[in-house]
């Protein structure tokens, strides 16, 4: 492979992927289903409610898993409710036939992770979630589960989303702080970067009683995945005032929406990804949804800095979170090309130039 081979697909050749049969589908792709750097993968018809999450493993298919696993199975085409607490594997309408060289990966969209909800893409012969190997023939799963919000779904939400990829196309922490000499990568100096750029959270915001970030509230009502500016706030989220202290005591099992200190950008020619910090400094998940694209907060695509929304859940013990604590880390990767479309730049970007902001689905 030349250096032109290598990076992440932008939305052109994703659709000339499709054109050549490579993501094909019983029913025409949405309008803006292709991203700059990523489609999105539509419900198919049924939801199969699960014991227990699993992988096929590398000499099974999930439909023959499904026979030990499956308790019922729930039409969608009319939507349905899907519980808290409960795992869903649903098949999504798009089938993959892949070129050898052409690899992919899955994360949940940016308003799926706003609303707690876990969704992991699962394939035939699969040994590893959110994970499409490089000549993948057949159809895609995913696996579904809300944990704080119950949602109603049908047949073509969309939840996930997929990016492809060809090489390794990592930029090295000495190529990150070159590009950010030239085009900055965040709004803060200096920039730190440490397998990645490194993000830290924003618990300090100007003003007494500001608006420091929301705890999801419990035995709230359905949220209807597809309908924007439906819900009010109050009614789902408590939000969370400065007082004075710098500082956010995590409550074991509840959910966080915060922002990070840094306000992002992700140059035209790049993509990013939100990844885990090493758990060794501190007892909580960060991201759920964790793809950045090309033009996000970006002076190219309309932006001026975009602060990265944080999805932040303790693990089995309160934790202390301190304003400036190292929270995450943007991987950036080349794109193969520029994508025609940047994000944000008349596509109906819902987060572009975004500071602390809820999923679309809140007015306000």
């Amino acid at each position: 492979m030349t250096a032109y081979d290598v990076g992440i697909l932008p939305s052109q050749e994703i659709r000339a992927m499709a054109d050549a049969g490579g993501i094909t589908a019983d029913r025409p792709f949405d309008p803006d289903q292709i991203q700059p750097a990523s489609i999105d993968l539509r419900l198919g018809a049924v939801a199969h409610r699960l014991r227990a999450s699993f992988l096929p493993g590398p000499h099974s298919s999930v439909e023959a898993k499904l026979d030990n696993l499956r308790l019922h199975t729930i039409d969608l085409s009319e939507g349905a409710v899907l519980e808290t607490g409960c795992v869903y594997l649903v098949p999504v309408l798009e089938t993959f036939a892949l070129p050898d060289h052409i690899a992919a990966s899955a994360n949940p969209k940016s308003s799926t992770g706003r609303l707690d909800v876990f969704t992991r893409v699962i394939t035939d012969g699969g040994e590893a979630f959110d994970t499409i190997s490089g000549g993948y023939r057949g159809g895609l799963y995913v696996e579904i589960s809300p944990r704080t919000f119950p949602v109603l779904v049908r047949t073509g939400s969309r939840l996930s989303q997929v990016r492809f990829r060809t090489g390794s196309s990592i930029l090295t922490d000495e190529e990150l702080a070159d590009l950010h000499n030239k085009t900055p990568l965040v709004d803060t100096d200096p920039a730190r970067f440490e397998d990645g750029l490194t993000l830290s959270i924003d618990l300090e915001r100007e003003g007494s009683g500001s608006l420091l970030g929301y705890r999801a509230k419990r035995h709230t009502g359905v949220i209807d995945v597809d309908k924007k500016n439906a819900c009010d706030v109050l009614d789902y989220w408590e939000p969370i005032h400065s007082r004075g202290v710098p500082s956010l005591i995590l409550d074991p099992g509840e959910f966080y929406i915060l922002a990070s200190r840094e306000a992002v950008h992700v140059p035209p020619d790049t993509a990013a990804e939100m990844v885990a910090i090493d758990p060794l400094v501190g007892e909580f998940r960060v991201h759920y949804a964790g793809f950045f694209d090309p033009g996000f907060g970006h002076a190219a695509a309309g932006g001026k800095g975009s602060r990265a929304v944080l999805e932040v859940r303790s693990r089995e013990v309160p934790f202390i979170l301190e304003h400036g604590q190292t929270i995450g880390r943007l991987v950036y990767e080349r794109m193969k090309a520029r994508p025609d479309t940047l994000y944000g730049s008349g596509i109906g970007s819902n987060y572009q130039a975004q500071g602390l902001k809820l999923s679309k689905h809140f007015r306000g």
